[in-house]
């Protein structure tokens, strides 16, 4: 059973930074494309950020040249810096393991992010 565990989120000001981390267990990492995905109250959970197996980022247009999305392959996690944050950011934060040989999805159990003054 893949298993995907969140940590780093929290209260922070308006521009202020905070990075997440997940570490991922019971998976061959490589194997796996990595993401970030967010839901706020009343929203859809939406992509914010993804790393491929291979180690090629994409970004959500909303989050573009604020937030970094990296993996290290050899401790198993993948982060996302998020810097210049916004209180629209305010969300629940949720790491994504996509297996590359059958596209199948996993999910970690979420970490809460709000900015707020």
């Amino acid at each position: 059973q893949v298993q995907l565990v969140e940590s780093g989120g929290g209260l922070v000001q308006p521009g202020g930074s905070l990075r997440l981390s997940c570490a991922a267990s019971r998976i061959t990492f490589a194997m796996y494309h990595m993401g970030w995905y967010r839901q706020a109250p009343g929203k859809q959970r939406e992509l914010v950020a993804q790393v491929t197996s291979g180690g090629s980022t994409s970004y959500s247009d909303s989050v573009k040249g604020r937030f970094t999305i990296s993996r290290d392959n050899a401790k198993n996690t993948v982060y996302l810096q998020m810097n210049s944050l916004k209180p629209e950011d305010t969300a629940v934060y949720y790491c994504n393991a996509i297996y590359i040989i059958t596209r199948a999805h996993y999910w970690g159990q979420g970490t809460q992010v709000t900015i707020s003054s």
